[in-house]
């Protein structure tokens, strides 16, 4: 699978930089122990932020930027990253997904970033492209039916859309019957060591929980005038 970065998300984040980790993996229900490292957050976080002051974590902060850049109201189409962390805040419980989908979770509340997970089989043609939406494009977020992602960056395959910030597409979803997993980080901050971080911390969790195999990581950019191309070992 190839990762490009399109001109029109670079001109409205030159700084861009995502980690593509790819795995083999085993999904199961539901994880007591995770969902204790859940919690722990959880609890953390309730006592030293409020639903304000997690605006100024560098990772929500510059998602909320480039929403706004694309043309999209970061207070309506919440990152998910953001919305996670503000549901806790709120005395609300994290719906419980799958220890898969739990876990990658965790990752985004703890570092901020906007997290999308998916099912490699699931996805048409050799390239996945990050650009913008446009207007009156189909895309069925995963729990959420049509949405209207027009000015929210999206991941497209050859079919179209496949994941923003705010929601991950039905077609390319994880299921207890996934076993190629390819999950992509997404640094609008620039922080290329923000973004490692998540990254070798999912890692940490597959293999924790997922009994993951064949792990691996590559960090991508876009490029001046050119998108940037990462070649996977899955073709």
């Amino acid at each position: 699978m190839q990762l490009q970065v399109s001109h029109e998300m670079h001109s409205v984040c030159p700084e861009f930089v995502g980690a593509c980790i790819t795995a083999n993996i085993s999904n199961t229900p539901y994880s007591a122990d995770l969902w204790a490292e859940i919690d722990a957050l959880g609890s953390d976080y309730r006592a030293t932020l409020t639903t304000e002051s997690l605006k100024s974590m560098t990772s929500i902060q510059a998602t909320r930027r480039i929403y706004k850049l694309c043309g999209k109201d970061p207070s309506r189409y919440r990152p998910s990253g953001e919305a996670l962390v503000r549901r806790v805040l709120q005395g609300k419980s994290l719906y419980q997904i799958d220890t898969l989908v739990d876990l990658i979770n965790l990752a985004s509340m703890k570092y901020g970033y906007s997290i999308g997970a998916f099912d490699a089989d699931k996805f048409s043609g050799d390239t996945l492209t990050l650009g913008i939406g446009k207007e009156g494009e189909p895309y069925e977020g995963i729990g959420r039916g049509m949405i209207n992602i027009a000015g929210l960056p999206v991941y497209r395959d050859a079919i179209g859309g496949v994941g923003t910030p705010t929601s991950d597409h039905e077609r390319t979803k994880v299921t207890l019957s996934t076993t190629r997993l390819l999950v992509l980080v997404n640094g609008y901050d620039g922080s290329e060591q923000g973004v490692t971080d998540t990254a070798e911390y999912i890692i940490k969790l597959l293999n924790k929980y997922c009994s993951a195999t064949n792990c691996e990581y590559r960090l991508y950019k876009p490029k001046i005038r050119k998108p940037y191309q990462w070649q996977s070992q899955w073709q």
